[in-house]
This record gives C-alpha cells, structure tokens and sequence, in this order.
C-alpha cells in the first residue's frame, strides 16, 4: 500500500478530496449555534435547501452515510422486520451489519442483477406471505449509483409501483445520487420523488470533509433525529460542517460532468494498454480487469509514478473527482501511454 506522501495523483476515491479555499473560508465564516437545541442557522440552512433540492419536507444532516442508512432502516422498520436489499450494496456488506445488530431488522437479501438492479421478479417472491415464521417486509433499498452504474428512471419507477402496491416503504443509498442526477441529465428531485427517504454523501464527489443527510417527510425526519441522538450522532456547533456542505452543494455539483468527462477519457486510454480492459463508465468510476500477465507490473508501474487506485490486482477501480484538475489528468493519460508502448514492445 502507498503511504500517502508517495501519492501524486490519487485515483483510490473520491472520498480523498480536501476542501477548497473557499470552502474553508465559508467554514471559518460559518455562524453557528447549538444543533441539539435546534438553533444552529447554518445547519438550518443546509437542511432546508438539500429538502428544497430533493423535493421532500424535511432534511437531517449527519455525521456520516452508514449512519443515515442505519436511521432510515430504524425510522421506517420496526425490530423483527426486515428489508429487501441488494447481497452486492454498501449498506449490506460494508456497513457491519448495523441494522441487524443496532436496529434489530433483518436485511432480506436479493441478488444485486450486474447493472445494480434488483430484478422485480426477485423481489417479489423475497416478499413471503405473513405468518408468524417470516420477518415481515416493510422497506425496500436500492442504491444508486451502484458501482458508478446509473439505475434508470423507468426501472425506479417500477419498482416504486411494486413497493405502492404492497404497502412497502422505499430507501436510496444515494450516497453520489448528484453524479445518477449529472448522468441521467435530470435534477435530484426526479430521483427522489420515488423514494420516502434518500441518504446521500457531502464528502464524496462533492467534496465537502464531513458529512451527510437523510431526507424524506416531516414525520420520519423527526423520528429519525431521535434515533440519530440514540446512535450517538446528535452535534453541538455542527455550524462549520453545514458551511462546508452548503458551498459543496452550491458550487460542485454542476461540475460532476467533468468528473464523468474525464472517467470516459480515462477509460479509453486504458484500452490503449494491452491486457487491461476497462468497462465503459456511466459517471466516475472506471473498473478494468487487467490480465494476470501484467497484473504486478502494471501495479508497480503506478506505484512507481505516484498514482494510487484501488480494488485488486486484477480489478482495479479508478475514480475522478474534484482534487484531479486536467494537468494532473494528463499527467496520468502521459503515464498510461508510456506503459502501454513498453507493453506492446515487450
């Protein structure tokens, strides 16, 4: 693994960038007050124009992603019920079990399709009659992006229909939802309005250090702000932190196309690269599989030039953002070419 003084050009996430000079200064410059007593006007503001964004009543910051999922799972299921969610999603694998172990609520697993979809059929035969053996279903989660990939409108609307019907709550893991909003050339609200309740990320794509919030109705934000006190997520000066994510949702969510642009650019220079063939990205994200033959090679090469990615030796995962501005971008593209000509020579 690099040690973070030996990386130049840092591809690994777009959980890596640092705020800006504004942002910073946007944060010295924060008024604050005390958010437990509900009198911090920066955390007003940013709750109030991410619930205006997201065409829903309310809004909740908190300290991070895993969090907010694990508060929409307690606000709109109850202990011993349970919850469709994908075997291959982030809050399944990654998030340790939290809403099993802390929310007392079954995750009911479908098999993620390769697009990050859950196909309908799967989902409805995961929806098991009532009896006194089965948890019963009350939410069904999808996340979007998944793996960069962008859920269509068409496909969440299906579902939607499906969770109507049965009288099922909807979540999204949205945590980069504004990069399926850029893809899908549409505002956050059109995404949203399928869902109850949304979670996304101020500090991937977006680039503020901290943070993340939950929205939905009046009624589930308010016992989710309970259920936030309860896992230890309630703030004081939380002020400092809103600043950061109200310049991010300001000034760097118009600027994800060129994150995209360069992920395209990105993954046609590694087709250049013999051995190694990367996926056509739909947003950020460049996954390529690179052929056992060159694995060590191509990973000591990077290593060598300062650029750091992540995933394995024979599934690497590339992802812009906003601390890779073009001349770093083409520092890679120049470094990418150089190994694919020794590549092809050899």
């Amino acid at each position: 693994m690099q040690s973070s003084t030996d990386i130049k050009i840092d591809f690994r996430s777009d959980t890596v960038t640092r705020p800006t000079t504004d942002m910073r200064a946007a944060m010295a410059a924060a008024e604050v007050g005390d958010d437990y007593y509900r009198d911090d006007p920066t955390v007003h503001a940013l709750e109030e124009t991410t619930a205006e964004l997201f065409g829903k009543e309310a809004a909740l910051l908190t300290p991070s992603g895993t969090q907010s999922n694990l508060i929409a799972v307690m606000s709109q299921c109850g202990q011993g019920d349970a919850y469709i969610v994908g075997d291959q999603s982030h809050s399944f694998l990654r998030e340790l079990g939290g809403a099993a172990v802390l929310a007392s609520v079954q995750p009911q697993v479908v098999r993620n399709q390769s697009d990050g979809t859950l196909a309908v059929a799967d989902i409805e035969g995961a929806l098991f009659p009532a009896s006194i053996l089965f948890a019963p279903v009350r939410m069904i989660a999808h996340e979007n992006t998944f793996n960069g990939q962008v859920l269509s409108l068409d496909y969440i609307a299906k579902v939607s229909t499906l969770a109507r019907e049965r009288g099922l709550a909807m979540h999204l893991d949205g945590a980069r939802v504004f990069n399926a909003a850029c893809a899908l050339g549409v505002e956050v609200a059109e995404i949203a309005q399928y869902f109850d309740s949304v979670s996304f990320c101020l500090s991937k794509g977006l680039g503020a250090p901290v943070g993340s919030l939950l929205v939905g109705s009046t009624e589930l934000i308010e016992r989710g702000r309970r259920h936030r006190q309860m896992l230890g997520g309630g703030m004081r000066q939380a002020g400092v932190l809103a600043a950061a994510g109200l310049h991010a949702l300001n000034n760097h969510v118009a600027r994800l196309s060129e994150d995209h642009d360069r992920a395209k650019r990105l993954a046609t220079a590694l087709v250049s690269v013999p051995g190694v063939r990367p996926d056509t990205p739909q947003t950020n994200m460049v996954f390529c599989k690179v052929d056992p033959g060159i694995q060590d090679t191509f990973a000591a090469f990077l290593q060598d030039r300062g650029i750091a990615i992540s995933g394995s030796l024979a599934q690497q995962r590339w992802v812009t953002h906003l601390d890779i501005n073009e001349v770093d971008f083409q520092s890679a593209l120049k470094h990418i070419s150089e190994f694919a000509k020794q590549a092809v020579a050899a």
